[in-house]
């Protein structure tokens, strides 16, 4: 196709070009690709859009390069706080069910992610619970099965 068809994907690959500079992009696309593996990023990057793009690019530069590489915590600490957040604020599945993947790719294991939503079970409501069980029992399952 000629780039006169598909402008999205040369904007977006014109954006990813220029940003490709910036080290505080570099260091959060690397700590993203780190903590979510790469599959995943590159799965972000493909669908992002001329309206998306703008989002992705505060994601990468703001939450992975400006918090996630910051000294003061390690990323097992900050996948700790990233879960309870999310089991916390509920409805966010999609999310969680990256979180758990990323979770475990930082070192927590399955019975420490089991104790975190038993005791968010008593501070956030059995609701929320139950909702966190539900989608860590597939998720973890799932991973348990792709790394074996």
């Amino acid at each position: 196709m000629a780039p006169a068809e598909v402008p999205e994907q040369i904007a977006n690959l014109l954006i990813g070009h220029l940003r490709r500079g910036d080290a505080l992009y570099s260091a959060g696309m690397a700590m993203r690709r780190e903590v979510l593996g790469d599959a995943h990023v590159e799965r972000a990057i493909a669908t992002t859009t001329a309206f998306t793009a703008d989002f992705q690019d505060m994601i990468t530069r703001n939450v992975w390069g400006g918090i996630w590489t910051r000294p003061g915590l390690d990323r097992r600490s900050r996948s700790l706080i990233t879960l309870t957040a999310l089991i916390a604020r509920g409805h966010h599945a999609d999310e969680l069910a990256m979180h758990l993947r990323a979770a475990r790719r930082n070192g927590l294991t399955n019975d420490e992610i089991e104790e975190l939503v038993l005791q968010l079970a008593l501070y956030c409501g059995v609701a929320a619970a139950n909702s966190a069980f539900r989608i860590a029992s597939q998720v973890l399952a799932d991973y348990d099965a792709d790394q074996t």
